[in-house]
């Protein structure tokens, strides 16, 4: 079994939000393989379905993009998966507007949701799919990534998140 994370921010209020492109990506992958994130446990929305004849898991954490670890440890634990069977999406401001980039495992970089997965699992050798959120100099990093995407830079914004999927099912 592989676990997908999107990570983001709960709440209306964080919705379409850059820091929640982890959170749209998993919701259009699980649209597209009918997988129903209507499941909760471990502080998440999850679902579980199959992708390409691979049983996989699929998590919303719900406990905020800084204590994102918790609820991907214990839906670790609970199914015994392995760090290197975990793929997580997630904004990425350090990246272009519209990119995506792929890592097998690594550091956080400046992404606190991972720092606190790498802390959660004490490991590194989880898979990424980071969407570029880009970022805007004009304004505070934290107002950034809490405002709304507007339709053109979703626009820009989509075919990365297409990107970082098509990757995904590469992995399967």
């Amino acid at each position: 079994m592989k676990m997908i994370v999107g990570l983001g921010n709960p709440g209306s209020v964080y919705e379409n939000t850059y820091h929640n492109l982890g959170f749209i990506a998993v919701t259009r992958l699980a649209d597209k393989y009918d997988i129903r994130l209507d499941k909760a446990k471990f502080n998440a929305f999850y679902g579980q379905g199959n992708i390409n004849g691979e049983k996989v898991l699929v998590v919303k954490p719900l406990t905020f993009m800084n204590l994102s670890g918790q609820a991907v440890k214990a839906f670790a634990d609970y199914y015994k998966i392995l760090p290197q069977d975990i793929i997580v999406f997630c904004d990425d401001i350090d990246i272009p507007k519209g990119t995506s980039r792929y890592r097998q495992k690594g550091s956080a970089g400046t992404h606190n949701g991972l720092k606190n997965i790498i802390y959660c699992l004490d490991s590194q050798d989880f898979k990424r799919i980071r969407i570029g959120a880009g970022n805007d100099k004009t304004m505070d990093l934290k107002d950034y990534v809490l405002s709304k995407i507007d339709d053109e830079s979703m626009s820009a914004i989509s075919p990365a998140i297409d990107e970082g999927i098509a990757k995904l099912l590469e992995l399967f």
